[in-house]
């Protein structure tokens, strides 16, 4: 069943990028805001170092299970909704562990602050539900870009915290922000009046969920457990043939958790394979950079500066994401997304490259994190463009879930790789195990290799269609334009009983399985544009306050120009 708004959709006011990209950015700082104290973690948890690490991996654990389903439940039930509840459960996390100093209640409020992660992929779909044409490029790139943002701003925040306040600070600090940002959405972001039909695929969300903890488990603590350890192999294969289970469950699902036949194709599949390795190249700088940037000058290599001055010197590469989405904009209007995320991958790939000759000085680091931010924030706002443009505006959430997904797998496997390479290449200095400048050019050497392949992936992506679905939901005084740029799909005028335009109906596409396929607003005169994602019989669906509701069957068979449809609203009057 498909569902829709009875209310007109609101205006989107100037406030709604800032406001979601705020949201973005508060929500990756939960990533890296006890990257300053790791160190500390045993002792001031009274615990093991390996119990500590727990505290970051339920972390990550949390952000990729929950963001996948969180993107599902905003297509189903409302972005924004699902949006404010990512946000409250975060500062109900950071509350939790702000008032404890013990293990296992520390890991439950991380866990919960993990959570938030969904936030990413639901302000991605509001932006594509709501903004025209001309704003959605350059504010989806900056949205896409502040899980860099925050990661890399946190750093010195966090570390001037620590430093000078007691640790807990931090935590209360998050729950201010996060309080702050459900404010400014409540009072700036309208809802979607986009719906997906069907229901929530619970059995797909639990058997997707075990199927990453299972995967990603062994991946934050293999180092710990040892790669050929029975535990770490045992749960390698199960967690293989969890997923492969719940990839047949979902292909037989009327209403799945993820439409793993979208996901086959092959403009989301290798968008999400380079995902991967983007994510692996960001982590690998905030790996190393602070490590090279702190240690001791006595060491011949370590550049000797502080906490703070450490983190200020990496805060560029957030920065640097943050001022690359304008650019993007600009980038991306004139050659695609496609091209620009390939322009991304060749900056990275020179930024590692140069950077294995760039160690020996701190403003050397600067200038590294500057290039690297570059290429990583061209190629992260490349990401949700050519996701949104290959999926139905039903899908828009659960797909862009699970592209974050795909970054945070990228960045797991980095923190494993990483970790490991220089815990094997360290030197043992009064049983201190110290990295060592090979482990370091080793780690950019993986680095460039990730970007490699995902060059490979970027540059297999196909073409990009003139008008695609991306612009499927921009706002009316968009819609006639739209409308003569359609090749393929439905386009008409909403009529009133008496034969008058009807502006602002939301007109819905409905395909043979009575999933939403598409949907839109009809313009001020009455005109209306939809594609269709491959030919078939469809219902198309027109609502609007004031009138009964109206469906109407219509066929495409693949014709290279728009089916015309006018669609007639009864005359009665309905309750909004």
């Amino acid at each position: 069943m498909t569902h829709t708004t009875d209310r007109p959709t609101r205006q989107a006011s100037g406030a709604v990028v800032p406001v979601l990209a705020f949201a973005g950015i508060v929500v990756a700082v939960m990533q890296t805001l006890l990257v300053p104290v790791i160190k500390d973690l045993p002792q001031l948890l009274d615990t093991a170092p390996s119990n500590a690490t727990w505290v970051l991996t339920s972390t990550l654990l949390s952000g990729a299970v929950a963001t996948p389903i969180m993107g599902r439940l905003g297509d189903l039930y409302g972005k924004r909704r699902m949006l404010i509840l990512s946000l409250a459960v975060m500062v109900a996390g950071a509350l939790v562990s702000a008032l404890t100093s013990t293990l296992l209640p520390m890991i439950v409020g991380r866990t919960l602050q993990g959570f938030a992660m969904g936030a990413i992929p639901l302000g991605i779909g509001l932006m594509r539900d709501m903004l025209p044409r001309e704003k959605l490029g350059s504010a989806m790139a900056l949205m896409s870009s502040s899980i860099g943002v925050g990661g890399g701003l946190a750093l010195p925040a966090a570390a001037l915290v620590a430093q000078h306040a007691d640790w807990h600070a931090l935590f209360y600090g998050a729950a201010g922000l996060g309080a702050l940002s459900i404010a400014l959405t409540l009072l700036a972001v309208p809802e979607s009046p986009m719906r997906a039909g069907g229901s929530f695929d619970l059995p797909g969300a639990l058997g997707l969920s075990a199927g990453l903890v299972l995967f990603l488990l062994p991946i934050t603590k293999g180092s710990d457990w040892g790669w050929t350890s029975g535990t770490t192999l045992g749960l390698f294969a199960a967690s293989a043939v969890v997923l492969v289970l719940w990839g047949v469950y979902e292909l037989r699902s009327a209403a799945p958790l993820v439409d793993l036949r979208t996901t086959a194709r092959p403009a989301v599949l290798f968008t999400n394979l380079a995902s991967i390795m983007v994510g692996v190249s960001f982590y690998v700088v905030s790996l190393v950079l602070p490590q090279l940037l702190q240690l001791p000058t006595a060491t011949g290599y370590g550049l000797g500066q502080s906490m703070v001055v450490a983190g200020l010197l990496v805060a560029p590469l957030g920065l640097t994401m943050m001022f690359t989405a304008p650019v993007y904009a600009r980038v991306s209007a004139k050659y695609g997304p496609k091209v620009t995320l390939i322009l991304g991958m060749l900056i990275i790939a020179v930024g590692y490259g140069a950077g294995l000759g760039l160690m020996s000085a701190a403003w050397q680091s600067l200038v590294i994190a500057v290039v690297l931010g570059a290429g990583i924030g061209l190629a992260y706002s490349s990401l949700p463009a050519l996701i949104v443009g290959a999926v139905p505006a039903s899908e828009t959430g659960a797909a862009n879930g699970l592209n974050t997904l795909m970054r945070s797998i990228g960045t797991s496997v980095s923190s494993a790789v990483i970790g490991m390479v220089l815990a094997n290449t360290a030197n043992d200095v009064n049983g201190v195990a110290v990295p060592t400048m090979h482990g370091f050019r080793v780690s950019f050497l993986i680095a460039t290799g990730a970007v490699a392949v995902g060059l490979l992936f970027a540059l297999m992506l196909p073409k990009a269609k003139r008008a695609p679905q991306l612009l499927a939901s921009s706002a009316e005084d968009e819609v006639v334009e739209r409308a003569e740029e359609v090749l393929r799909g439905f386009r008409g005028l909403v009529l009133d009983a008496k034969g008058a335009p009807v502006a602002r109906a939301t007109v819905t596409l409905i395909d043979h399985r009575g999933r939403q396929a598409g949907a839109t607003v009809s313009g001020e005169d009455g005109r209306y544009a939809l594609t269709v994602p491959a030919q078939g019989a469809y219902v198309v669906a027109a609502k609007a306050v004031g009138h009964g509701p109206l469906a109407s069957s219509a066929s495409h068979h693949g014709e290279d120009r728009a089916v015309e449809l006018d669609l007639s609203l009864p005359g009665e009057t309905v309750t909004a």
